[in-house]
């Protein structure tokens, strides 16, 4: 072994031995003449009480589901009153930043199978000057104009995809451009599309303000060996945060979408609605727009923030030329109050009241209420 390497393992043996030994509230790090190596995550508690029927989504972190919202008849025969509590949120990450200008970050959660406490893969990808490869949030998303919530799946028109996909990005300064796995969806057909899905996003700040706005082209498109038909879907988003007062922040998102509303946050029957629908044998695209309102204003120890979402997509197109669309979400919202604080260093608690409300096309409406708390250690 050469006096380099044994350097390194040392230095190696070392940083272990020093994280073995240190306090869980303090972030792990551990540094060799190549690379230094930061070890993160959180352990998360979420327990959830829903008021009046239970959405909860299954594969845990106690978030609310709009497909599980009961809406005509069936608000009338519904139960009331459920509790679960859950810690499958809990998240690990390793970031290894290379001597030679390379980062590699590989990070999960435990919200994986089908009522989670597997491990899900959320990022892993490489960075090396302006190049970004791997999965990763896409370039088609912005937090700029987020409100915090404890619900993890957020807001209904949160700012673009809102999740983690496979792509090759270059950044230049305040501009970011991606080509992304596509994710073309139609109504009662197989889609497919030949192409990546391309992305451009522009993100910059004024005085108190912050912004950011992008747009994305998709090919979506169906071939059954028969038949084949594909058409264009785009989308755009803005998103901004005001800084009023050094305690009182506005922000909020817009986002319009035609023929993609797989980057429609929350859209469909809970996360991503149909991009488009078969008229015979032609593709028909769907349009969507959603946005969100929210503030956040510092109370005491903590902050409190309060915050509004709506989706829409319009399936009159598609109800006009015959589809059974009646059961399709027209409309889904949700609205949160939240409380955060730290009572010590590395550990966050909240509690938060969260309504959820859904329209079909046939009319039938439904709401739900919940409740929720959370405890975080950061590490």
């Amino acid at each position: 072994m050469t006096k380099n390497k044994l350097s390194s393992s040392v230095q190696l043996f070392s940083g272990v031995l020093i994280m073995g030994l240190a306090n869980t509230a303090s972030a792990f790090q551990i540094e060799t003449d190549e690379a230094k190596i930061d070890i993160y995550g959180y352990a998360r508690l979420n327990a959830s009480y829903d008021i009046n029927e239970d959405i909860n989504k299954s594969t845990g972190t106690r978030s609310g589901d709009f497909s599980q919202v009961n809406t005509g008849a069936a608000e009338d025969s519904e139960a009331s009153g459920y509790f679960g509590a859950d810690a499958v949120q809990s998240r690990l990450g390793i970031r290894t930043s290379f001597a030679n200008g390379v980062m590699v970050n590989v990070e999960g959660d435990f919200r994986g199978g089908t009522s989670g406490g597997q491990f899900r893969l959320r990022h892993a990808y490489g960075q090396y000057g302006n190049w970004l490869m791997g999965r990763t949030w896409s370039n088609y998303s912005s937090f700029v104009g987020n409100t915090s919530v404890l619900e993890m799946d957020g807001v209904a028109g949160n700012a673009g995809l809102y999740n983690r996909t496979a792509q090759v990005r270059y950044t230049q300064g305040n501009f970011s451009f991606a080509v992304e796995d596509p994710k073309p969806k139609i109504l009662d057909q197989t889609a497919k599309s030949g192409l990546p899905t391309f992305t451009a996003r522009y993100e910059n700040k004024a005085g108190a303000l912050k912004y950011s706005t992008a747009a994305l082209i998709q090919e979506v498109g169906y071939d059954d060996g028969t038949n084949d038909d594909s058409a264009i879907g785009y989308a755009v988003f803005g998103a901004a945060k005001f800084q009023v007062t050094d305690t009182v922040s506005i922000q909020g998102n817009v986002n319009y979408t035609d023929g993609a509303n797989g980057y429609l946050w929350r859209s469909g029957t809970n996360y991503y609605g149909e991009d488009a629908y078969m008229n015979g044998d032609n593709i028909e695209t769907i349009v969507g727009y959603s946005a969100n309102l929210g503030t956040t204003i510092k109370v005491g120890p903590g902050s409190l923030s309060a915050v509004y979402g709506m989706t829409t997509m319009d399936w009159d197109d598609a109800k006009d030329d015959g589809l059974s669309v009646g059961e399709k979400h027209e409309r889904n919202t949700n609205a949160f109050v939240t409380y955060k604080w730290s009572p010590i260093k590395s550990v966050m608690l909240g509690v938060e009241y969260g309504r959820y409300e859904v329209k079909k096309v046939s009319g039938d409406e439904g709401d739900a209420n919940r409740l929720m708390f959370a405890a975080q250690y950061n590490f």
